[in-house]
């Protein structure tokens, strides 16, 4: 009897499996042919003017995290890089210092999609021209400015980077700019402006009238509210998450997410580890941390803090990172022993965010960004070539192919179109 007993319940054990498992590979497969169907666009990715030259570029699967190599993995239709700039000093040598970098940037892009590989991704500025590539089976290059800084106190420079291809910026990004105040404010309560400078206001009218995304993602709260005030086309949020399930300053709360329901945009939701989890984050990389460090002394080897590694010149960068990989290899089974019990922050981590910013201001105000190659990823999500595990996940809890589509790019597309039929009556007028 006992005998009998067991060999049902194991009979039963079988045909759970298999049927949990059967179930899995139906939901793979939708999940599969629904990601290769949509539009997957990622707002976020910043880049490094030394990946885009002749010897060196995007169409090797650099060690970065997006590549064309990286896309065509993951299935990832369009990428918007990013013209970034760090804030600095608030007079003319550093805004000359700004704008030749933001040109640097530029040209990079422009390299790749007009001399580098043409052939295999093209620079898009609005939504039909986005359709096009895809249609033709290229990949698409769009632009973002994360950061005003370069354009100085000459609001001409506004229509420079739009001629260029900039089709979204933000006005500020860690550390207050002439234009607007910083979220990093925040931390001390120090304004410069108490939200956006005169400047700054002038800067919003002159991109509604260009047709340019105003993107929230870096300025304070205040500066937030006032562009919601005066700009008359929807904003976005090109990588933030909910502040809610995350309390860190560089995310949106609640009454943020009110005025983007109220008023029209999209939220890009950022797959970055300490923006969607800060705890978990953290614990996970203090307990990494420890582990490289203990085989570090062991090795003779001191691993650096990543402002240390910024200080190296490019030789004594080279000769750390391949020390330091020798390290992480050493570390490996130590790592796996660590993500048993206390495992980084995870693509189900990022989609409880979007499930959130969905509930809180509807599926169409609700976007996907990465910030990759600016400190952007998460477990499942590290890099371009697996994009899809995040449709996966979005299938995993119940989302429509249409709202997929929507949340990967139909919803971004659509406000692009609405500021540009804004610019095109203000151009009237």
């Amino acid at each position: 009897m006992k005998f009998t007993l067991i060999l049902i319940i194991s009979i039963l054990s079988i045909h759970s499996f298999y049927g949990q498992n059967k179930e899995q590979s139906e939901m793979w497969k939708k999940a599969k042919a629904i990601h290769e169907k949509v539009i997957t666009i990622d707002t976020h990715d910043d880049i490094n003017i030394n990946n885009f030259t002749a010897n060196r570029n995007y169409t090797q699967d650099l060690n970065t995290q997006v590549n064309l190599p990286k896309m065509m993995d993951g299935c990832l239709d369009v990428a918007w890089f990013i013209v970034y700039t760090g804030q600095g000093e608030l007079n003319e040598a550093g805004y000359t210092a700004a704008y030749n970098n933001a040109i640097s940037k530029f040209e990079a892009i422009h390299r790749l999609t007009e001399e580098i590989a043409p052939d295999k991704i093209g620079l898009a500025t609005s939504s039909s021209e986005v359709r096009n590539l895809v249609n033709e089976g290229k990949l698409v290059a769009m632009i973002g400015v994360e950061n005003a800084y370069p354009i100085g106190e000459d609001l001409s420079n506004i229509e420079k980077f739009y001629d260029l291809g900039a089709r979204y910026m933000s006005l500020a990004h860690n550390g207050h700019s002439q234009l607007s105040d910083s979220n990093t404010g925040e931390a001390d309560n120090v304004w410069l402006h108490n939200g956006l400078s005169e400047l700054g206001k002038e800067a919003i009218s002159e991109m509604n009238r260009l047709g340019i995304m105003i993107d929230v993602s870096h300025p304070s709260k205040e500066a937030i509210k006032q562009m919601f005030e005066l700009s008359k086309a929807p904003l976005i949020a090109s990588h933030s998450s909910a502040r809610a399930l995350c309390d860190h300053s560089r995310n949106l709360d609640d009454e943020l997410l009110g005025l983007f329901k109220e008023h029209g945009g999209v939220i890009q939701t950022v797959a970055f580890s300490s923006y969607v989890n800060t705890n978990k984050h953290n614990a996970y990389y203090a307990a990494v941390n420890a582990i490289y460090n203990q085989e570090g002394k062991e090795s003779g080897f001191m691993v650096l803090s990543r402002d240390s590694i910024r200080s190296l010149d490019e030789a004594e960068k080279a000769i750390y990172e391949e020390d330091y990989s020798k390290i992480v290899n050493k570390s490996s089974q130590k790592i796996k022993e660590l993500r048993q019990t206390n495992g980084p922050v995870d693509v189900s981590d990022y989609i409880d965010h979007i499930d959130y910013l969905v509930e809180k201001t509807g599926i169409n105000h609700v976007g996907i960004s990465s910030d990759f190659d600016g400190g952007g990823g998460v477990e499942g999500w590290r890099d371009a070539s697996e994009t899809f595990n995040v449709t996966l996940e979005l299938v995993k809890r119940g989302y429509t192919e249409e709202e997929i589509a929507k949340l990967w790019g139909e919803n971004l597309l659509r406000v692009l179109d609405e500021v540009e039929a804004v610019a095109k009556e203000i151009q009237k007028s």
